[in-house]
């Protein structure tokens, strides 16, 4: 009993100890490593939490060799994040470049799959952005931080209702209805339409296979958007940091 006492108390030490020291490394390598992380900055944190778990959770562990690796880590960091400042080309090297997935209101299939991001991610996203109608993008980029950056088409810019003098606004909702050529005919009933529908209206523009549509919405208005598998963002050149 009284050896269980002495490592509960042990533990305790550590807590006291190391729990401080991991917040002032923390705030030493700044507000990049608690913000939205690039890649670099996520390993590092999560060696930090690594290492300040393993010493208070085992006591056979030097508590002083600890307290070293997490003032290495942290100077190692430091000193990583101004040779990215300093040399762009290491800091591409360990970071992740931003993307394009939304050009003009269009998805981007082949960068999507180079990112590993699904059609269903990036909906969620421009909806956490309370974008409900991916037509509406005039451009979406992916950062390296994995967060979605989007400029909106200008016509969708927001103004206030009083500046247009309109007391009701319109929804701006949109229905997935096909994603990578599978038709949603469940979608399609609800709004009281159907697949011969869409057919017609995909053949007055042109599409002839579903398998060529990447992602196809349907808006309140029954207006139908496309996004095709080879759309690509030819005009925009690449978004480097």
């Amino acid at each position: 009993m009284g050896e269980f006492f002495y490592h509960c108390l042990l533990i305790l030490g550590r807590i006291i100890t190391i729990l401080p020291l991991f917040l002032f490394i923390t705030l030493y390598m700044g507000r990049r490593s608690i913000g939205e992380l690039p890649i670099f900055d996520y390993l590092v944190i999560l060696t930090l939490g690594a290492v300040a778990g393993a010493d208070i959770a085992d006591p056979s562990i030097r508590h002083l060799e600890t307290g070293f690796a997490i003032i290495a880590i942290g100077v190692f960091q430091r000193i990583i994040g101004k040779v990215k400042i300093s040399n762009r080309k290491i800091g591409k090297m360990i970071t992740f470049e931003p993307v394009i997935v939304i050009n003009k209101g269009k998805l981007l299939r082949a960068n999507l799959k180079r990112t590993n991001y699904s059609i269903d991610n990036i909906l969620q996203m421009l909806r956490e952005k309370n974008i409900f109608d991916v037509q509406n993008v005039e451009l979406g980029v992916l950062e390296g931080s994995g967060m979605l950056s989007v400029q909106l088409k200008p016509s969708m810019m927001p103004v206030t209702l009083g500046d247009l003098k309109i007391t009701e606004h319109s929804d701006q909702i949109a229905f997935p209805v096909v994603v990578e050529g599978e038709v949603y005919t469940t979608v399609l009933n609800q709004l009281g339409l159907d697949r011969a529908w869409l057919e017609r209206e995909l053949a007055r523009m042109g599409v002839s296979m579903f398998g060529d549509i990447f992602f196809a919405s349907i808006n309140s208005k029954k207006e139908l958007h496309i996004s095709m598998k080879n759309e690509q963002a030819e005009s925009i050149p690449p978004l480097n940091h």
